[in-house]
């Protein structure tokens, strides 16, 4: 009985956490949810219907990262440009691709 009140805590948490506005989500709190998110998985001591909520967060919460990583990613760029253009001679920093990452 115990270990059904302690599975309804943990559903309504998840159903907490997942009604977050993506907007309200900043990148650190995103990845401190979503590392949460894999260490329970991992652990395999959800049933499928959880761990299929917990999966569709964690999509969603790899979007908020990569939107938040692709933003900042623009924003270094035009700094970069800005600062380029008064330094000439100076290197420049050259885009890389994504494959690049997984090397």
């Amino acid at each position: 009985m115990a270990a059904k009140k302690t599975a309804a805590k943990k559903t309504t948490s998840r159903k907490a956490t997942a009604s977050v506005d993506a907007d309200s989500v900043n990148f650190e709190k995103a990845m401190n949810e979503l590392e949460t998110l894999v260490a329970n998985m991992e652990k395999g001591e959800h049933s499928l219907e959880a761990s299929l909520k917990d999966f569709e967060r964690g999509v969603e919460l790899t979007r908020i990262c990569q939107s938040a990583l692709k933003e900042a990613e623009q924003k270094v760029q035009i700094l970069s440009q800005k600062m380029g253009s008064g330094n000439m001679g100076e290197e420049s920093l050259v885009p890389f691709d994504e494959e690049d990452l997984d090397a």
